[in-house]
């Protein structure tokens, strides 16, 4: 497992069609950069804040009880989103509007998480933003059970309280509660019967707004003043959640297929709430389509 420390620099790759511009690092397939005429809509990851701007999260999405899990009878230690963030991508393909990151399993992945697989990220831009896939495939003999979510932050330069979150259903929303970096059994109601949740910085006290009851496939992050906007349309990922960091000016919109534990998981893999299981030599593929903009 070729890994880098977080924050560093590694290779740049753009892509660029004319009005939408990226950069992506190599190291974790991260998106560094996403400009529409110029302007910029990602977070820049100020260290002494957030280091991060969009890290991919796999084989796991949140944290496990005691940071690990058992599988096939051995128990295995595993940080919170997985490893592959730190991890560095191959450039398998790269065209002028797309590019494409392969990353393979190897010794070092095996033996904190005993599955041999690829792992594949494309990039393609559209008219107003991009497209971003990602692609596991199974190389090993037995099923394959995984977890793989988005980390998306945005920049929000006026603080996160002059923006809403639109959905396009009415949604009754309750956030589960967060204990560290596990779920408890109970919730709080954040809005009810609305397509609209304004945004406050008491929201994220405690950490981040989990949804498992969100019925709407997209969500966009509006300025209610200006009309800046980024809509994420999540259309297969049954998990969403908001996180920011008090005061700074940023929010994550993450669509997750994969869930943290609860405070009373039993570490079975195989038994994890949201885990995907890949039958051997098979292939899984799933997309989100970012758009940004001003209204």
């Amino acid at each position: 497992m070729r890994r880098a420390e977080y924050g560093m620099e590694n290779n740049m790759i753009s892509l660029e069609n004319g009005d939408i511009s990226v950069l992506i690092n190599t190291k974790g397939a991260e998106l560094k950069s996403l400009k529409r005429n110029g302007k910029e809509y990602l977070w820049q990851g100020i260290p002494e804040i957030w280091g991060g701007t969009a890290p991919l999260l796999f084989p796991i999405c949140g944290g496990l009880k005691d940071d690990k899990f058992i599988f096939d009878g051995k128990e295995y230690t595993l940080q919170k989103h997985g490893y592959i963030r730190f991890c560095e991508f191959e450039v398998e393909k790269k065209e002028s509007t797309s590019a494409t990151f392969l990353h393979r399993s190897d010794k070092d992945t095996y033996a904190v998480y005993p599955f041999n697989y690829e792992l594949r990220v494309t990039y393609t831009l559209t008219d107003s933003g991009v497209c971003v896939t990602y692609r596991v495939d199974n190389t090993d003999t037995k099923q394959m059970y995984f977890s793989i979510g988005s980390h998306e932050g945005y920049v929000t330069p006026e603080g996160i309280e002059d923006y809403d979150i639109i959905f396009p259903e009415k949604e009754t929303l309750n956030s589960v509660i967060l204990d560290g970096n596990l779920l408890e059994k109970h919730s709080v109601p954040i809005i009810k019967d609305s397509n609209v949740l304004p945004l406050y910085d008491k929201y994220f006290t405690l950490d981040a707004l989990v949804f498992k009851d969100l019925k709407s496939r997209s969500a966009t992050l509006r300025n209610r003043k200006t009309g800046r906007f980024v809509k994420v349309d999540f259309p297969d990922k049954p998990y969403f959640l908001l996180w920011h960091k008090h005061a700074a000016p940023y929010i994550c919109l993450e669509p997750w297929c994969g869930i943290p534990d609860t405070q009373d998981s039993n570490y079975d893999l195989t038994k994890k709430e949201g885990i995907i299981s890949l039958p051997s030599g098979k292939t899984y593929e799933i997309s989100h389509f970012i758009t940004v903009g001003e209204e």
